[in-house]
């Protein structure tokens, strides 16, 4: 199987931090259902982005995209902003 036919897995989530060079903190949120209860429940996860014109500011609703390792914590690149931060 060719990898060209692949698209890249994508990820939306909002911005959280926009202090380091080139880099920012995305907060992903999901709802997972308990294995016995059946409740829905919301799991968080923060990743280390990679964004290299540093266009995204705090609170900016964002998708990323898995890409190859940059760094030891980054693998997931800024795809698009989707939505702004009106503050």
């Amino acid at each position: 199987m060719s990898d060209e036919n692949k698209t890249p897995r994508q990820l939306i989530g909002t911005v959280i931090s926009t202090a380091m060079d080139k880099s920012i903190v995305v907060y992903i949120e999901r709802r997972v259902r308990h294995p016995l209860y059946g409740k829905y429940m919301k799991r968080s996860t923060k990743l280390i982005v990679h964004d290299p014109e540093g266009v995204a500011g705090k609170g900016d609703k964002v998708r990323i995209e898995l890409v190859k390792p940059i760094s030891k914590r980054k693998s997931w690149v800024l795809a698009e902003i989707l939505e702004k931060n009106a503050a």
